[in-house]
């Protein structure tokens, strides 16, 4: 039975690691090469949110990273077909990949900053110089807590990331869909505002209910044509 659309969205952040052949490559089949993908980003810049980053430099197993948002999975699948017919797909290796989807919270809707968390059904970038992401699971005993045992711990958290405004965040959920619980993005143009905010929440009660929280990755946002030039 067919259904409306929810307007929920899927959000993937993929990692990607150019190999040792690439750079072997002459100058003139690499230009080629990058001519072409230039053109799948482009093409897909206008159907779905697309945001590219350089990770070069900043973690051994990866270059750059693409963070898609849409309501269509195969927008996903076509667009990463593309960039293989490219002829990129035999230089590179996908390092992570994380798929999530947008869903409301239960913690935030009573105390909800729009600027710093969004609606948390369309995500929208705001393109700021730097995001860190990371994947996130936590213990199962965090399941088994009452709602209200869980909202107390969440609502210290909350607040205080609404002390550090200089940070937005992207939560979005892969219950099910993917092998971590939630991927969490933070954009901000003062990493060193994130630092401090992360060692804050280090001390708070629900840090004990943290499974896992890494690979935490910091990444540089950049244009297309940037991002073609560094792979150039």
């Amino acid at each position: 039975m067919k259904r409306e659309p929810s307007g929920r969205q899927y959000i993937n952040y993929s990692f990607i690691k150019m190999n040792n052949s690439w750079h072997l490559l002459s100058k003139q089949k690499r230009n080629s090469i990058l001519l072409k993908l230039n053109k799948v980003f482009v093409k897909y810049e206008k159907l779905l949110t697309l945001n590219l980053y350089s990770t070069l430099g900043i973690r051994a197993e990866s270059d750059f990273m693409i963070w898609r948002v849409s309501e269509s999975l195969e927008l996903f699948e076509k667009m990463s077909m593309e960039i293989n017919a490219s002829g990129l797909g035999g230089y590179m290796n996908t390092s992570y990949s994380f798929l999530s989807m947008t869903k409301h919270s239960q913690y935030v809707s009573k105390n909800k900053k729009i600027e710093q968390e969004g609606t948390r059904i369309k995500i929208e970038p705001k393109k700021r110089k730097y995001l860190i992401v990371y994947p996130f699971v936590k213990k199962v005993d965090w399941y088994l807590l009452s709602k209200e045992k869980r909202q107390e711990m969440m609502s210290e958290h909350i607040g205080t990331g609404h002390r550090y405004p200089s940070i937005s965040i992207n939560t979005s959920y892969s219950f099910g869909i993917d092998d971590q619980e939630q991927v969490v993005s933070f954009e901000t143009d003062y990493p060193e505002d994130f630092l401090d905010l992360v060692e804050e929440m280090r001390s708070q009660k629900a840090r004990a209910y943290t499974e896992r929280d890494v690979p935490i990755i910091t990444c540089i946002h950049k244009k297309i044509n940037e991002i073609i030039k560094i792979l150039s």
